[in-house]
């Protein structure tokens, strides 16, 4: 499947399983609570995204090339570069933060 030019991505990055949850940091909690995304207690609540689907979500991982480290997937989907998601691929905008 092929990136349509006007999207404008600028990396293709895999998704990786992980076996234990990756940590979301302080930073993207207050986030995710700002923008409704997440409730007091810290429970996630994504709009359209099924239990089950959240569940493996928080099992995988990127190699994100903005903060050049490995965060969890959950942290790059409510990122504001993240575009889309499609056959274990993230596009990225890669925009500085």
């Amino acid at each position: 499947m092929s990136i349509s030019p006007e999207t404008k991505t600028k990396y293709e990055v895999p998704i990786k399983q992980v076996e234990k949850t990756i940590k979301i940091t302080d930073s993207a909690k207050q986030e995710l609570k700002s923008s409704g995304m997440m409730d007091d207690k810290g429970k996630l609540k994504l709009k359209g995204v099924s239990p089950k689907m959240l569940k493996r979500m928080k099992l995988e991982s990127v190699d994100c090339p903005v903060f050049e480290k490995e965060i969890g997937f959950i942290q790059c989907y409510v990122c504001s570069n993240f575009h889309s998601r499609i056959s274990g691929i993230v596009y990225c905008k890669g925009d500085p933060l």
